[in-house]
This record gives structure tokens, sequence and C-alpha cells, in this order.
């Protein structure tokens, strides 16, 4: 029996589905139980009460800023966080022979500063924001410069930062040292977030994609088990098929056998019943109809 690939595919897709949807339930019920602090001040307080043992993972929102601002070189735009890529495009030959584009990046730099989230209450830093689910860069500056060379195309220069005065929201473990600033970094084991959304909107959106991923998985499963059905009854049906033609062949082959035994033993008709006999003999066992002009090897 041949393998059905097809169907193979569908469950096992199925089930990486299955699991998408229920890692993104369990980070949708992770971030319900993280604790909310109204405003910066309140997560001092919330600090102070809280204990020192448990790692305590809170969420924030304010305005990104900080007291040495990165400038972007082509934008001139303030952010705490610059990511400048330079791609090299140019023309190259396939493998059939045509020119195609391609690119290569040349240059990918990555430039951090010391910043907080303000809400007008207080200052929370962020430490490893970079590493953080949900952060969005905005394209700052995109710019192609032209060689003038026949094969190298040019350079595209691309700048993207996290500006200052964004609205986000962070999610991680918050910790206070003892001069009393508060930072909020990866915790060892836990939701990170950095993102333009609240965290009811990272709830519902999480939510969303486990439902989908749920029913995705759902119609995967389906179809593969429609797929390893049908080939499995298919397979059944030819089986039954070659023994029904096998078990024909046999009994035609018997009925001959006997025919022949009883011409050799001196029972003969008539010329025009020989001949009919004969013609019986060389029907083919299948349609009944013509004269066989194949036979079946068991």
């Amino acid at each position: 029996m041949m393998i059905p690939w097809g169907g193979v595919g569908c469950c096992l897709s199925a089930a990486a589905l299955y699991l998408l949807g229920r890692s993104s339930g369990r980070d949708a019920e992770v971030l319900r139980s993280v604790a909310r602090a109204g405003s910066m001040k309140d997560l001092a307080a919330i600090l102070d009460s809280a204990s020192k043992v448990l790692p305590l993972v809170v969420a924030v929102s304010g305005r990104v800023g900080s007291d040495t601002p990165l400038i972007c070189q082509q934008s001139g735009m303030r952010g705490v966080i610059v990511e400048e890529t330079a791609e090299q495009h140019f023309l190259k030959h396939n493998d059939a022979g045509s020119w195609i584009q391609d690119s290569a990046v040349m240059l990918s730099v990555s430039k951090e500063v010391p910043w907080y989230l303000d809400d007008g209450t207080g200052r929370v830093y962020v430490v490893g924001a970079r590493a953080a689910a949900g952060l969005i860069l905005t394209v700052a500056s995109e710019v192609f410069e032209e060689s003038g060379r026949t094969l190298m195309l040019g350079v595209k220069r691309t700048e993207r930062v996290l500006p200052t005065g964004t609205s986000l929201t962070v999610i991680g473990e918050a910790i206070k040292d003892d001069v009393g600033t508060i930072r909020i970094q990866r915790p060892h084991k836990g939701p990170f977030y950095a993102s333009p959304k609240s965290i009811d909107q990272l709830i519902l959106n999480l939510g969303k994609w486990a439902k989908l991923y749920r029913l995705a998985s759902m119609g995967f499963a389906a179809f593969g088990a429609f797929l390893l059905a049908k080939r499995a009854l298919q397979h059944f049906l030819e089986r039954k098929h070659r023994h029904e033609l096998q078990k024909r062949v046999l009994h035609a082959a018997a009925q001959r056998q006997a025919r022949e035994a009883e011409g050799a033993k001196g029972i003969s008709d008539t010329e025009p019943n020989s001949k009919k006999d004969q013609l019986v003999l060389d029907i083919c066992v299948i349609c009944l109809e013509q004269e066989y002009n194949a036979v079946f090897v068991p």
C-alpha cells in the first residue's frame, strides 16, 4: 500500500497548529495573571510591599524617553534604539543563464542608549528591550544610492528607530535597586513584551490567534482523516477486486481443464458442437463477450 503523504502531512500540520493554539492560549492566560501598575508611583508602592523572594512581573505603560537620545544620521529623528542596514543590489546569472536581481547585506548596526518609560508620575527604566516580543521599530528613512555601474545597481540604506515620545507598554520583571531606581527586564521565566498595544489588546490578540489555530487544526485534521480513509477504502476495494478476479480466473481455468479432460477420454459431439465448445473455452472470463488475449498469472 502506497503511503498517502497528503493525508499524513495534513495530520502533522493539524498537530502543529494545535500546539501553536495551546501555546497562544497559555500566553494569554499568563498575561491575565500579570500585575498591572496604574502608574509608576503605584509600581513603586507595589515593589515596596511585594515579596523579595519571588520575581514580580508587571505591566506598565508610558512614553519613551532618554537623557541621551540617539539622532538618526539620515532622517534626524531622535530615538533610543536605532538599527542601520545597508544592502548591495546587483545583477547576476541564475542557473538558466538569465540575469536576475539579487542583494546582500553589507552593513547591519544596532545602537541603544539607556531609556525609560515616563507617565508623568515617575520613570521606569527598560533593560534589554530588543529581545522583547512585540517590539516594532519605525522606518525612519529608506534611501537608494545608485552606483552607476553596469552590474552593481546601488546600495539601499535603511534606518529603523524607536522614537522618543512613543507610547509603549512593557511587561516584564520589575526590580528596585538600593538607590530607588526601578527597572523592568526580561524575567528568568515569564512573559517579556514591549509593544505599542495595551495589555488588554495583547490578551485579545493572543486569544484570537489561539482560536484561529484551533479551527485551522480541526480543518486540517478532518481533511487529513478524509484523505487517509479514502486511500484505505481504495486499497480495500483494489484488494477485493484482485481477489475476485483471481477467483474467477481460477474457476474458469478449472472448467477448461475439466472440458479438456472429457475431450481426452473420447467424449465428443458433432463437429459444429466441437467448434462451439472451443469458442466457449476461449471466451474472456472478464467481459464474457470477446476471446481472451491475455492470461492472469497468480
